[in-house]
């Protein structure tokens, strides 16, 4: 009786480990990180899906106690926003302070502030922050000048305005920050929500 040949049961994965490598290269490299967040925020959920952009955008964030902070994208934008405030405010800037400013995604902090806040370490910056958020009183409001500032550059409005408060905050601190958009005519502007049926934290 003739017996069966034998096959070999070895598989070679080395095209299948060049392919997995391929794509976890492909994916690390057209990821878009979200910046750090100096506190932490739920937003709340809602039914409207619309896709707010990574990029070219100003973000404003309102935490439970009404302290707001901004981030500015892109880095070359929030620099020279930067250079606008410092001349507005009679505050010199030097350069390890104006790297600090670039690495920190968020501004929280009054302009008079803000040059020793820039140099903590990265570490302190964010508990530092939470001490203060920009002002945004009538008589002071710093908020409006950043933005304000921010489009002097953007001549092409191209930069989109995004409003993220926790779930819990009041709404009289969200309604003040609406309110100084519209004063200096920024009427266009995206509350970031949650989608019913994501998980928190998303």
């Amino acid at each position: 009786m003739a017996k069966a040949k034998k096959h070999s049961t070895v598989i070679d994965m080395t095209a299948m480990s060049d392919v997995t490598v391929l794509l976890l290269t492909f994916f690390m490299l057209t990821s878009t990180f979200l910046p750090k967040e100096p506190v932490q925020v739920q937003a709340p959920s809602s039914v409207m899906e619309i896709k707010v952009p990574d990029h070219n955008v100003m973000s404003i964030l309102v935490d439970l106690q009404g302290h707001v902070f901004l981030n500015i994208d892109p880095a070359s934008v929030r620099l020279g926003a930067l250079d606008k405030m410092a001349e507005e405010y009679g505050i010199t800037f030097n350069d390890k302070q104006k790297k600090a400013f670039v690495e920190q995604p968020f501004i929280g902090t009054p302009m008079n502030r803000l040059p020793g806040l820039l140099d903590l370490p990265m570490l302190e910056q964010d508990a530092a922050m939470k001490q203060y958020g920009i002002p945004c009183d009538s008589l002071n409001n710093q908020l409006a000048r950043w933005i304000l500032n921010v489009r002097a550059i953007d001549e092409d409005r191209e930069l989109k305005i995004t409003i993220k408060a926790d779930q819990a905050t009041p709404y009289p601190f969200v309604e003040k920050v609406m309110k100084n958009l519209v004063k200096i005519k920024e009427n266009r502007y995206s509350l970031i929500t949650v989608l019913k049926g994501a998980p928190e934290g998303f």
